[in-house]
């Protein structure tokens, strides 16, 4: 089994498929590559370019339901499950007062739950929400922070934020280089010192942004070991059950310039040595 935590495989929720068509292609694009099983986690709360993404927890639980109906009509072996991509938002606290249903945990199981932060700030409230969900039930899964600025200045907050009980998912893209060096130094530097617990593909498109999860257990595997493939794969198969995963002991992790620069760093001679 091979799972998908974070992916925007839904038509019609966010920037993801537009239509069912789209949808249908994104999803035989995932079987094709091995993937077994993925959440479905649309944007909520979300500001991108000039849209606002806000989505009906119930909603997105109907429309799975149909997807995955299509899905065996279509002779597609995908399994699709709800969830949510959470976004950080100024006014979260209230939220999590007076709309906490709107908090749809993966497989809508009442734990696991995907935060993101925006890519360009890091808001003030991020360490005091996280840990709030974290006091109400709620296992916060902290989604593709490589991007965020302020976090590859500061990476000791991801250890410190782990050491606490915050989960950290980062995207396939990233690891295998998609998304550029930078992303790339760091999310290896990430895993170096045991700070990730899920690789997702974060896919949008079957051809702009596709499932790259296999591609990036791959290079995992051939840089570090099958066992720590192992690990992030069993912990993805964790969430379809609501079990609990496994921690690797954190390492301490230190600011490194080569997140700014592009330029040849050990990190990027790996794959060659190997």
């Amino acid at each position: 089994m091979i799972v998908d935590i974070h992916n925007h495989i839904l038509p019609n929720f966010d920037d993801g498929p537009k239509d069912w068509s789209e949808a249908i292609l994104l999803a035989k694009q995932a079987a094709d590559s091995g993937i077994t099983h993925v959440f479905a986690t649309p944007h909520h709360k979300h500001h991108h370019k000039h849209h606002y993404y806000e989505n009906d927890p119930q909603q997105i639980i109907k429309v799975v339901d149909e997807f995955n109906h299509i899905l065996k009509e279509e002779n597609i072996s995908l399994i699709v499950f709800s969830g949510i991509e959470y976004h950080l938002h100024k006014n979260i606290r209230e939220d999590m007062d007076n709309n906490i249903n709107d908090f749809l945990t993966l497989n809508n199981k009442g734990r696991y739950i995907l935060i993101e932060l925006p890519c360009h700030s890091y808001p003030q409230n991020t360490e005091e929400t996280l840990y709030e969900l974290k006091s109400r039930g709620f296992i916060p899964i902290l989604v593709h922070p490589e991007r965020n600025k302020m976090i590859r200045k500061n990476p000791v907050k991801i250890y410190n934020m782990v050491k606490k009980g915050i989960l950290v998912q980062i995207t396939a893209g990233s690891v295998t280089g998609l998304h550029g060096k930078r992303l790339k130094n760091f999310s290896r530097d990430l895993l170096d010192h045991n700070l990730v617990h899920f690789i997702a593909s974060d896919a949008h498109h079957y051809l702009r942004r596709k499932f790259e999860l296999i591609s990036a257990y791959n290079m995992i595997e051939s840089i570090y070991s099958l066992q720590y493939r192992t690990y992030l794969e069993e912990n993805a198969c964790s969430i379809v059950d609501d079990s609990n995963i496994n921690i690797y002991e954190p390492s301490f992790i230190k600011n490194k310039t080569q997140y700014f620069f592009l330029y040849s760093h050990p990190l990027n001679l790996r794959v060659e040595q190997k």
